[in-house]
């Protein structure tokens, strides 16, 4: 979510004017003085007063009833907003304090000192959601230390709350989006496992206490454009029900069945109906549905934009009005909502709608444990000693290795020896803030490692150059790349994109290696003169390195993402293969990389044909799932659990795989199911299962692999059903049927559904 700092800065000068228009400082802050005084008397001696809903022996529902009825219809309005550089005011005389809602939490926590995890996209690539688990688990940890230590300090500051707007699980539906690198890929199913990794770690296992809460965005159909060729404020998704259902709805359901306590609503309209005005999305299918029952934030200024930019209403009152009534429970960046009690006035709201709707606000805080006793929650005592702590750094380490993804090798890989001199050239040969990745806390310098930093130990003697003025490369020094890399041993070439390419607000116009990065790849070859090349790359969106692949002077290419603080370190010990099984490369690509950009859809197009590996037209560079190992592994049987089911039914899968490599490694094995002709449409392939597994050098194993009827199910003229006939399964480490293989073989076995 939200805006990158300087996009930040700009919505919080045009909200200032907009809040005071609507006279809104008086409403959230009219009590402010009064709170300090009545905390400062409660310090003399003063005994706080007691309430029902303070009661940690009476039900939720009994203690959410007693406080919602409590609270005055102006007490209730300005909890219901969210403003950049504030918080929800004090109500002394509940002895309710402030509460912070904005907190981002994507690999780590934004806009503090923490710990920067990979990011998303790498995240996606370990196919691994106890991988996923792990960090935000980590994460949490120090989101509530924060929390706890500015609570201690009477501090309640806007970015450091307890409810992140995080994770982002739109899938990475175009190739040129900005905000690829936030996404878990383009598969609904692979997104919604890692989704649900990420929420039951981040908020805990806990019987009574949530220790942060989740929160999945971008709710809904939204993935693009952010600003080529339109703005994302103003933009409306055209969709069918059966793409909707099929390819944008499941990750979200998967967050729901998680336990998330939030959804945020998205910028865009969605066939005509702003998502956060959307009583079909917000209500009618989260809800009454899905059961949700947890609250709905708006992206930041999405409701406004309902007046300014989509032109859908006119003024706050209806507007307010209709987000209510549609199931959005609390406005994020702007202040429509505190024309609440106006809208009740002209009979547009009800106060019982008002009521209800701070109902799951209210809740959540209650989950936290926010009205209990304070020694009661264990998450109390969570101190600033776990914030970079050696067990969150080695993390991250791991993190980062299990996340890579080889995509070519021609046998130099893993290094064995040590080289008389080492070049390390690109844009990202010491860059130390792209390689975080949008969305990331601010690290000290003291913990992060570049990528040249990382590879001194592949020589005694490594120099480095950028050759570039920036990722951007708009400006190239041939003579720098040319002083480093003549005389090497081995050449590195680092490039790639970073946020000042692709990122929120920052969509790209193309797949091409950046300015004049492709010049540096080229001389770099060129002076090397035989030499080893490794193409290092640190992207979120697809890149066209078409020519290093092909070209037999570049001998490995390894896809990097953005590895967090522990990129140079992750990386040595990847190429080495020095740093356990993790450092064995096991990633596997989480979105089709096309060969042309001509082979995709606009980025306008929602519709899926043509999108994503599951409707794909022609031959891709590298395929959705692909990647390389430095063990090799035969898939030795596929047996089904049944030769028939009936439409509902599970069938499991049993898969044997034999490392017939000499390291120990994992292995992501992938399932994937193609369907009888039909007259319905339906993917041409589908990931229906897959598991990271370790398996040791000469070790067989038979993994069980459970596909359930979600997987199979497709959406028709009259809903969910399931097409009769031959499903065909696919078991192996990658794909069926590609070009450029990883040298997995696939199996195929086949079962009727009735």
């Amino acid at each position: 979510m939200l805006h990158s700092p300087g996009m930040e800065r700009k919505s919080v000068l045009f909200l200032v004017g907009f809040f005071c228009f609507l006279n809104a400082e008086k409403l959230l802050f009219r009590d402010k003085h009064q709170w300090l005084e009545e905390v400062d008397g409660r310090r003399q001696g003063e005994e706080a007063p007691s309430f029902p809903f303070q009661d940690p022996t009476l039900p939720w529902d009994q203690r959410l009833d007693d406080l919602v009825s409590r609270l005055s219809l102006e007490e209730i309005v300005p909890q219901t907003l969210a403003v950049y550089g504030s918080h929800t005011p004090a109500i002394p005389r509940l002895n309710i304090n402030p509460y912070v809602w904005i907190t981002e939490c994507l690999h780590g926590e934004v806009n503090t000192y923490g710990t920067s995890f990979p990011q998303s996209i790498g995240l996606a690539a370990s196919f691994s959601d106890e991988l996923v688990y792990d960090v935000a688990e980590a994460t949490s940890y120090e989101v509530r230390a924060h929390w706890n230590q500015n609570r201690k300090q009477g501090t309640y500051a806007s970015g450091i709350g307890l409810s992140c707007f995080s994770p982002v699980i739109n899938i990475m539906r175009h190739p040129l989006w900005g905000r690829n690198q936030e996404s878990y890929g383009e598969d609904p199913y692979v997104a919604g496992k890692l989704v649900q990794g990420y929420v039951r770690g981040l908020q805990g296992n806990h019987s009574r206490y949530v220790r942060a809460n989740a929160g999945c965005k971008h709710f809904d159909v939204h993935g693009g454009p952010e600003n080529i060729p339109v703005s994302r404020s103003s933009f409306n998704a055209k969709v069918s029900m059966r793409d909707w259902r099929m390819t944008f709805l499941p990750q979200f359901k998967m967050c729901v069945d998680a336990g998330s306590y939030s959804l945020m609503c998205s910028y865009n309209r969605l066939n005509g109906v702003p998502a956060c005005a959307n009583q079909q999305l917000l209500t009618n299918i989260t809800r009454a549905e899905w059961g949700f029952g947890g609250y709905v934030v708006s992206d930041a200024g999405a409701v406004s934009n309902i007046i300014s930019e989509h032109k859908y209403l006119k003024t706050p009152e209806e507007t307010v009005a209709a987000c209510i009534k549609a199931g959005c429970n609390l406005e994020l960046g702007s202040t429509i909502y505190t024309a609440t009690s106006q809208a009740i006035a002209k009979g547009l709201l009800t106060e019982q709608q008002v009521r209800d709707n701070v109902r799951a606000l209210m809740y959540t805080r209650l989950r936290l444990g926010e009205f209990d006793p304070e020694e009661m929650n264990p998450y109390n005592a969570i101190n600033m000693s776990v914030v970079q702590s050696d067990l969150h750094r080695e993390l991250a380490l791991q993190a980062a290795m299990k996340t890579f993804v080889l995509l070519k090798n021609d046998g130099l890989l893993p290094l064995t020896k040590i080289y008389n001199r080492v070049a390390v050239v690109g844009p990202f040969a010491q860059e130390a803030n792209e390689i975080y990745g949008d969305y990331s806390p601010s690290v000290s310098p003291q913990f992060t490692t570049t990528v040249a930093q990382g590879l001194v130990k592949l020589s005694r003697t490594v120099i480095a150059a950028s050759g570039c003025n920036g990722v951007k490369c708009t400006s190239y020094s041939r003579d720098g790349i040319t002083d480093a890399v003549e005389g090497a041993d081995l050449v590195f070439v680092a490039l790639g994109t970073g946020s000042a390419i692709e990122s929120e607000g920052n969509d790209r116009a193309d797949i091409s290696l950046p300015g004049r990065q492709f010049e540096v790849l080229l001389d770099a070859v060129r002076i090397a003169n035989g030499k080893p090349v490794i193409l290092l790359l640190f992207n979120a969106g697809p890149l066209d390195v078409t020519w290093a692949k092909f070209n037999p002077k570049v001998s490995a290419i390894l896809e990097c993402f953005f590895p967090g603080e522990r990129t140079g370190d992750a990386i040595y010990r990847t190429l080495t293969a020095s740093g356990g099984t993790n450092s064995i490369p096991a990633g596997r690509l989480p979105a089709t990389w096309p060969s042309y950009l001509t082979q995709v859809p606009p980025i306008t197009n929602y519709d899926m044909a043509g999108h994503t590996y599951r409707y794909y037209d022609g031959e891709p560079l590298y395929a959705f799932g692909y990647g390389l190992s430095y063990a090799s592994f035969l898939y030795s049987s596929l047996t089904l659990s049944d030769q028939s089911i009936v439409g509902g039914q599970n069938i499991t899968a049993t898969v044997g795989v034999l490392n017939t490599g000499k390291m120990d490694a994992d292995e992501v094995i992938q399932v994937y199911v193609s369907w009888p002709d039909t007259k319905l449409v339906v993917p041409k392939i589908q990931l229906v299962a897959f598991t990271r597994v370790l398996i040791k050098a000469g070790e067989h194993k038979l993994v069980d692999l459970v596909v359930t009827p979600e997987r199979i199910s497709v959406w028709g003229d009259d809903g969910w059903t399931y097409v009769e006939g031959k499903m065909t399964v696919y078991a192996g480490g990658q794909q069926p049927n590609q070009r450029t293989s990883s040298g997995s073989n696939i199996l195929q076995a086949s079962f009727l559904v009735n």
